[in-house]
């Protein structure tokens, strides 16, 4: 059985990821010579999974005003401190694996998808926005809007297992929620109702998936394993099990699927 069939309860541990993605990194080093130091700075040179995704997202994250150095610091401060950050980006590594058609090795969405990282930088900016450290958490989302075209309010919730798949223009407020197990791809937005304050922005049940361009809007709630049409406006709470279409988004019938966000079929 591949590895993309199996149950979450039967998926290797991090540490046979992690060898894997070594093996991958050192078979395309040696065959294309002229990436070698890629795969041996952003790979070859770690000791683990979260050496390796610390160096790359603080590579891409720094500049002028903040160097690689102080961002590594950071990271591992928040990594230290919350070891389910780190079970959750392998999650989302996972995730890209699993359901991508595109994606056939581990190592790809750690040094190439740039929604997997946006997704990462984000846990870490979460991380801070939570303990009141607000500057640095606002730096970073807009760090990573700058760099990856993904605008994720830091104090956004996400679970696990997400992917974003693409990423481009990928938009989610400030207090939206996001369960596990949820696929979305570009051009999702996850937007406010205009309401002053409060909780305004959509919450995203577990299995969802959200086709490209889909925009949720408002305190509405999408249930479990739904699937929202490509370019469809969501405005009113869905039930659970429901493909929505349109603008504005109706029920158009149950899902013959049982978990939208992991089979990716966007047809109705």
């Amino acid at each position: 059985m591949s590895v993309r069939s199996l149950p979450s309860s039967r998926r290797p541990p991090m540490e046979v990821i992690w060898d894997t993605i070594v093996s991958e990194a050192r078979a395309a080093a040696a065959g294309q010579s002229e990436m070698a130091s890629y795969y041996y700075v952003n790979v070859l040179n770690h000791h683990s999974f979260s050496q390796s995704i610390r160096y790359s997202l603080c590579n891409r994250l720094a500049n002028r005003e903040m160097s690689a150095m102080a961002l590594h610091s950071l990271m591992t401060e928040a990594m230290v401190a919350e070891p389910e950050i780190v079970e959750s980006m392998l999650a989302d590594l996972l995730a890209h694996y699993e359901r991508d058609a595109a994606c056939d090795q581990y190592i790809l969405p750690l040094l190439f998808f740039k929604g997997y990282h946006a997704l990462q930088a984000h846990r870490i900016a979460h991380y801070y926005w939570r303990q009141n450290r607000r500057t640095l958490a606002n730096f970073l989302q807009h760090r990573v809007a700058e760099l990856f075209d993904v605008d994720i309010h830091p104090a956004a919730q996400f679970g696990r297992g997400i992917m974003l798949d693409h990423a481009t223009g990928i938009v989610v407020g400030e207090t939206a929620i996001i369960e596990d197990n949820v696929s979305m791809l570009h051009g999702v937005t996850l937007g406010g109702s205009g309401a002053a304050g409060g909780k305004r922005h959509p919450t995203i049940r577990r299995g969802v998936l959200l086709s490209n361009g889909a925009k949720v809007l408002g305190n509405i709630d999408i249930g479990e394993n739904t699937k929202v049409g490509a370019g469809s406006v969501v405005l009113s709470c869905v039930a659970a099990n429901t493909t929505v279409v349109g603008v504005p988004a109706k029920p158009v019938g149950r899902n013959k699927k049982q978990t939208p966000s992991l089979d990716m079929d966007h047809r109705l």
